[in-house]
C-alpha cells in the first residue's frame, strides 16, 4: 500500500502561528517520506485569525514554484474554505477559482459569517452546546448548510465532517458522492462511527485519507485514516489516493 500523496496541509500563510512551517518545508518532508504530491490548502478567507489573505496568494505560488523544483514534489493549490452562512455559501469566490487546484470545504469556528443570524446560528449554538447530543433542529440545519455548500460549490473534499458540527453524515456522504466530492479520512480525528462508515463504503462513497498537518512533520502522517481503512475492511478501491493519483473536478491545471 502506498500513500501517493497528502492534499490537506497548512503552512505558515494559515496566519498567526496557526500552520508552522513553509511549502518547501512540508515539500521536503513529502520528499522524504516518498509522497508524490502534496497540496497546500490553508484556512479560508473569512477565518478572522487563521485565514489566507488574497493578497498573499502570489507569495504562495512563487514558494510552491521554488519548492517544486528544489523538492521535485508535484504540489498543488488549494483552500480549506469555510462554510460562512446557513445557506450553503462559503468563503471562495467565483475569481479565486483561477489560481485553484483543488477546494476543500469544511466547517471552522471564529469566521465571518455573511450576518448575525448565521454567526448565532453556526458559530455560536454549535461552540456552547453538546457535540454528543445536538438538538434535532441543530442537526438538521448544520445539515442542510452542508448539502446547500456541495450542491452550489465544486467541492473536492469535504473536510473533518461532523468535528464540532454535528451533522446527518449519512447525507452529507451521500450528497458528496452525488457530486464526485470526496469524504476525508483525517489523519488526526474521524468523527463517524464504525456503522457510518461501513454504510458510506457499501453505498460507494469514495475517501481520501489526509494528514490535516500544521506542522512539516506532519505532513504524510496518516496512520489514524489507514488504521480505521484496514480494521473496518474498507476498499482500497474506494481511497483515491491510495496506490493511485486522485482527480480533483475543480482543477485548472498546474501551478
Amino acid at each position: 500500500m502506498i500513500l501517493f500523496g497528502d492534499y490537506h496541509t497548512h503552512t505558515k500563510y494559515s496566519r498567526h502561528g496557526h500552520g508552522k512551517g513553509s511549502v518547501l518545508e512540508n515539500a521536503s518532508v513529502a520528499a522524504d517520506k516518498g509522497l508524490k504530491q502534496i497540496a497546500i490548502t490553508d484556512h479560508g478567507f473569512n477565518h478572522q485569525f487563521y485565514g489566507v489573505r488574497r493578497k498573499d496568494i502570489p507569495d504562495v505560488q512563487e514558494d510552491i514554484l521554488n519548492a517544486k523544483e528544489v523538492t521535485g514534489v508535484d504540489i498543488l493549490l488549494g483552500v480549506e474554505a469555510n462554510l460562512i452562512s446557513r445557506n450553503g455559501d462559503i468563503d471562495v469566490r467565483e475569481e479565486d477559482y483561477e489560481f485553484l487546484n483543488l477546494l476543500l470545504m469544511g466547517h471552522h469556528r471564529m469566521v465571518k459569517m455573511t450576518n448575525c443570524k448565521d454567526t448565532l446560528a453556526l458559530n455560536y449554538v454549535n461552540m456552547i452546546a453538546s457535540p454528543f447530543a445536538p438538538s434535532k433542529q441543530r442537526l438538521n440545519r448544520n445539515t442542510t448548510a452542508f448539502l446547500k455548500a456541495l450542491d452550489k460549490y465544486p467541492i473536492d473534499v469535504i473536510t473533518h465532517l461532523n468535528y464540532g458540527f454535528p451533522t446527518d453524515t449519512l447525507a452529507v456522504a451521500r450528497m458528496a458522492k452525488q457530486k464526485g466530492t470526496y469524504v476525508e479520512l483525517n489523519g488526526k480525528r474521524i468523527n463517524f462511527t464504525d456503522q457510518e462508515l461501513d454504510i458510506m463504503a457499501s453505498e460507494g462513497v469514495k475517501f481520501i485519507v489526509n494528514s490535516d498537518a500544521h506542522k512539516p512533520d506532519r505532513v504524510g502522517e496518516c496512520n489514524n485514516a489507514v488504521n480505521t481503512i484496514f480494521r473496518l475492511g474498507i476498499p482500497l478501491s474506494q481511497v483515491v489516493n491510495i496506490d493511485k493519483t486522485p482527480k480533483f473536478s475543480n482543477k485548472r491545471g498546474q501551478n
